[in-house]
């Protein structure tokens, strides 16, 4: 069944759990779940393979932003109408409480509707509908998740990550056929890896079953790869994760992913970043913050206090007297390393405020407040002023 046939049938955002607002990520993080947890290789069984089929579809065409738009398109066709017999003889149409004819809405342009939503289809009489052959088929793209520490995030890491996907078979190089045979032209398709239906009122392509979809057949599979010219295979890739990457960041690596056929670029692989807290740095874009405690007399009289930095090596920085809490100092190209244009340290200051005082303690306390000659109640005498 041709995929744009499938778009009338299949609700692909019931499939993935997601209502037709979803945004991107919402779709990307439900396809996510779903796909480790029907995965074949985490969970064998018929059930679970046809269930990630399904899953995959869905995301292909959600995941997609052109597509998306057009499959909308198409189920908004069956929301009003069409759903119930959309490939039925011409003139009608299922339509609620029965059958609707076109006259008010011309055939020619129906057709001509239908053909700019799939791209392929045209109106009887007018063609046979074909699409260009299928050629080279890319490789699947290939999802894998990436823990990395704070301070790794922050300066950049290349790593290995640990991949399942297809690669180029080696007893074959690719072909499908068997060492000392090579592929056939498909009788069935003509070599176009396509073949037309007509379904009425309409013709659609879709790729022909004899050879996949790729316009030739071994006549002799290759035994390694059973004439698929890849096999799925554990591998190891080495990737280089730029500085600054932000925990849940999704990044792209081109051509990393599953093999392509028939000489196909091969897909593409995307990491899920997860960034470990640190203990006191946060980040902020390029910039990175710490806070640092401060004695109520040093922020008061004013200090010289080592701040530490992520590379190891302190910065000294004087805190002026009075020095007030949250206050911000900004030491330039100590963040993130970005190259070009490097981010700050931001430094605050948090005043602590013993809970225990010695007896020395509290007699100094105490000479200061007598000394301050009831400042505080100068300070609050603007919120009685307020509320009078």
């Amino acid at each position: 069944m041709a995929a744009e046939r499938e778009w009338f049938e299949k609700d692909y955002y019931k499939v993935l759990g997601v209502p037709k607002t979803a945004t991107d990520k919402e779709i990307a993080r439900a396809y996510r779940k779903l796909a480790k947890q029907y995965h074949p290789d985490a969970n064998p069984g018929k059930g679970s393979e046809e269930r990630f089929k399904e899953i995959s579809a869905a995301y292909e065409v959600l995941g997609d932003a052109a597509k998306r738009k057009e499959y909308d398109q198409v189920r908004s066709l069956a929301d009003n109408g069409f759903a119930g017999n959309p490939f039925a003889g011409a003139g009608t149409a299922g339509h609620g409480g029965g059958p609707t004819t076109f006259s008010a809405f011309g055939m020619d342009d129906l057709g001509d509707l239908i053909g700019d939503i799939f791209g392929r289809a045209t109106r009887r009489g007018r063609g046979t509908g074909a699409q260009a052959p299928v050629g080279p088929q890319r490789g699947e793209d290939v999802e894998a998740e990436l823990h990395l520490s704070f301070t790794d995030a922050v300066r950049g890491a290349t790593t290995t990550l640990n991949v399942t996907s297809d690669v180029v078979c080696p007893t074959c190089a690719g072909s499908g056929a068997a060492p000392g045979t090579t592929p056939t032209t498909c009788p069935v398709c003509g070599g176009r890896g396509v073949v037309n239906e007509n379904q009425g009122l309409f013709s659609f392509s879709h790729p022909c079953t004899n050879c996949a979809g790729t316009g030739v057949v071994a006549e002799v599979p290759c035994p390694t790869c059973r004439g698929r010219g890849a096999v799925r295979r554990a591998r190891q890739v080495r990737a280089r994760i730029p500085p600054g990457v932000e925990d849940g960041q999704r990044i792209r690596l081109k051509g990393k992913g599953g093999a392509g056929r028939k000489g196909g670029a091969p897909g593409d692989l995307y990491v899920l970043v997860h960034v470990a807290p640190h203990p006191f740095f946060t980040k902020k874009g390029r910039d990175l913050q710490v806070r640092v405690p401060l004695t109520f007399a040093e922020a008061a009289l004013g200090t010289t206090v080592s701040v530490p930095t992520l590379d190891g090596s302190p910065v000294t920085l004087k805190v002026p007297p009075g020095t007030r809490p949250g206050r911000v100092f900004r030491v330039a190209g100590r963040g993130v390393p970005v190259p070009g244009r490097p981010g700050d340290l931001l430094v605050s200051f948090d005043v602590d405020v013993p809970t225990k005082l010695t007896a020395e303690q509290k007699r100094a306390v105490e000479a200061f407040a007598r000394a301050s000659d009831n400042e505080g109640e100068k300070l609050r005498e603007k919120l009685g002023a307020s509320a009078r």
